[in-house]
This record gives structure tokens, sequence and C-alpha cells, in this order.
């Protein structure tokens, strides 16, 4: 039998909020019998490429490979720039009880469809989810599944910053001093930047407050944002350039390892990974600052209730959740584990043995998040 996978960047009508899947038959392509196959699972991914590799070389192959009647079918939405319209996508169908087109999605929208209660209950469907800590499988959020984990750590430059700043006010400080050294991008292009901003913004929130944003949308308690706004704003003039904000993650890490900046946010499967393959030097450092730290957490996953492939759906995130698919993920994208660290090699042991995905600080509830990142577009840049 001949396997395709099936790769497009997902495109979008914008009335309609349709999705039109591009299907393609490269090489090596995972996909059992073309994408119309009723076996086949069709996965939506709201990421970054590094996350749109890991399913191609790695995941997807080596599922196929086990289960080789059943394809994966993969929708790629960078950054998740479409990901409003594919929540409200599945929301008519499921209103409509038609095929919405997609089986299994992942990322932010997950989290937001499992709020809408768009996604099937995982319990009893997915036996490896009992690995995984019961605050973890929490903070995925209803229907959601988390199947790998990461953080934004402060990297630098050794070379020039001897001493790193490991409190916010300390790093704060320091971009004030160095003109020009430091950078993040902008937050609707990447979550590095995005922590970046949460980060300064938590600054002025009180906790029972936050906590309130993370597990919901509450618009009028975004008014506690105001000051970290204002901050934000002050740090213009001593950002890259005067106020020049890269695009996307990979922009911010190109900046740091060029030594155009000394310093910046960065997440950190992206650093490990550049600093395995030789991409970041390794006079590029990093850790993880406090007072706040910057967020992470694990990535959700949910089977779309609409969805008439749910059983095959339920094999592909089990399968996710198996120890050689953890190991993968930490091997391949430095991503950490959600399962117990003594199911996984001693050298995974050894890497993410500090790594604890459910003591990270948690972001903001999806909605917050795309008002973040809309304000700061309005009040930050040159302001």
């Amino acid at each position: 039998m001949t396997r395709r996978r099936i790769l497009c960047t997902a495109a979008f009508l914008a009335v309609t909020g349709l999705l039109t899947a591009c299907a393609g038959n490269g090489p090596g392509a995972a996909g059992a019998q073309g994408s119309d196959n009723p076996q086949n699972v069709r996965v939506y991914l709201a990421s970054d490429t590094n996350i749109q590799e890991l399913w191609e070389d790695t995941l997807i192959p080596a599922f196929t490979a086990a289960n080789p009647d059943i394809g994966v079918e993969v929708q790629f939405d960078l950054h998740g720039n479409n990901q409003t319209q594919t929540v409200a996508k599945l929301a008519a169908a499921d209103a409509q009880g038609a095929d919405p087109g997609i089986d299994i999605v992942e990322g932010d929208p997950a989290q937001q469809a499992g709020a809408a209660d768009l996604l099937v209950d995982p319990a009893g469907l997915i036996p490896g989810l009992s690995a995984v800590a019961p605050d973890i499988v929490a903070a995925a959020g209803p229907g959601a599944v988390p199947y790998r984990a990461s953080s934004v750590l402060l990297a630098y430059d050794s070379t020039k910053v001897p001493n790193p700043p490991r409190t916010l006010d300390e790093l704060l400080a320091w971009i004030k001093a160095n003109p020009g050294q430091f950078t993040y991008n902008s937050p609707k292009t990447g979550g590095s930047g995005q922590a970046f901003v949460t980060t300064v913004l938590d600054k002025f929130v009180p906790p029972d407050v936050r906590a309130q944003m993370t597990t919901g949308y509450h618009k009028d308690l975004e008014s506690h944002w105001d000051e970290g706004w204002r901050t934000l704003q002050e740090l213009n003039q001593y950002v890259f350039q005067g106020g020049v904000y890269p695009n996307g993650n990979n922009g911010t890490l190109e900046l740091l390892a060029s030594g155009q900046v000394s310093m910046s946010p960065v997440w950190s499967d992206q650093f490990l990974t550049g600093q395995r393959n030789g991409t970041i030097p390794p006079t590029v450092k990093a850790l993880q600052i406090s007072d706040p730290p910057f967020t992470g957490g694990a990535t959700p996953i949910g089977i779309v209730k609409a969805s008439d492939r749910q059983e095959n759906a339920a094999k592909l995130i089990d399968f996710l959740l198996q120890p050689a698919q953890q190991q993968a993920i930490a091997e391949k994208i430095a991503g950490y584990p959600v399962i117990p660290l003594d199911q996984l090699s001693e050298e995974v042991r050894t890497a993410f043995g500090d790594a604890r995905p459910d003591q990270l600080r948690p972001t903001y509830f999806t909605d917050h998040k795309n008002d973040l990142n809309n304000l700061w577009d309005q009040l930050v840049p040159g302001h």
C-alpha cells in the first residue's frame, strides 16, 4: 500500500469560516488510500514550523508504520493565524451535524474548542492519559489532552553578558542600560515574544485576578494590564534599533545567534534544538528568570466531537503519549515530556531532570491572549 503524507497550509474563506485543505502527493507522504479515506485522521496544527516538521518527519511516519490502514492528513496553520475561523467552523459543524473536516485540533484552538464543549471527553478513550499527572491534564482544559510541553527562557550572549539578569526587574533595568541589545518578536507572531509581554503585564496583575484570566475569559479584568502597557511603551526606545520587533520566534533567534542583539526571550525547545544542531553558538546561554518567571506549560490536543473518526483519532493521541513518542518529542524538538521521566531514556532523564510542566506558570486563556496580541499592536510599537 502506498502511503502519502497530506501536507498543506490551511486556506480559509474569511466570510464563512470554512476551511479548504490542500492535498499533496509528495514522496514518503502519509495517508492510507488517499485523503478521502474515512479511516484517515485529519489533524489541524496551529503551531510553528518546528512542530510541523516534528509531525511530518517523525510522529506521522511512526504512527502509520504501526497502523498501516490509518493515514494522517495535516492542515497546518502557521502561528494559528486562522484559529478563530477554525473554532467557528467546528461549532457550526457541531450545531448542524455536519462533517467538520477536522478530527483532531492542536494548540490554542484545542483549548478554545474545549471551553465551547466541542471536544470529546478523553477519559476511557485514551489509556496513555493515565500516565500524565492530573494537574497537567486539568490545565489543558475540558476535553483536551496535553502531549508536549515547553517554557520560555531568557537567552543571552555570555561573551557580552557575563552576569545576566535573573529577575524581571533586573531584566527591565538591563534593557534600559543597554539600548539596542534586547529584542522580542511581536506577540502575534510567536509565543516567545508573547511570553515576554505577558510577564511584564503580570508584574502588575494580582495573583487572584491572574488565576481567573488563565482559566476563563473576563474582559473587564484586562484593565489590570494598563500599567504593564505603559512599561512596554517606555521600552520601545531601548529595544533593537529603537523599536524594531522581529517577525516570529525564529526571527528573534536569528538576531541573537548572529550577534545583532545580546539578549532575548526564546522557547526552551527551539533554543535547545538550535544549540544541538549548531545554529545557536555554544556561547549563547539560557536561564529562567523569576518574580515572575516567563510562562510555559503543556500544549493541548483534542478529538473533535462532530468528527465521525473518533476511534482512530483516539488511537493517534494515545500513540503520542507512549514512551517512544515522548522520547522522540524530547529528542527532536527538546520538548518537555508529559509522562514520568522514569519511562524514558537516561539521556532524556538527565536533560529534563528539572523540567516539571506541572510547575510551569501557565499563560492566559486563549481569548485573553488574542486581546493581548491586538492591544500590543495598538499600544506599543511607535509609542
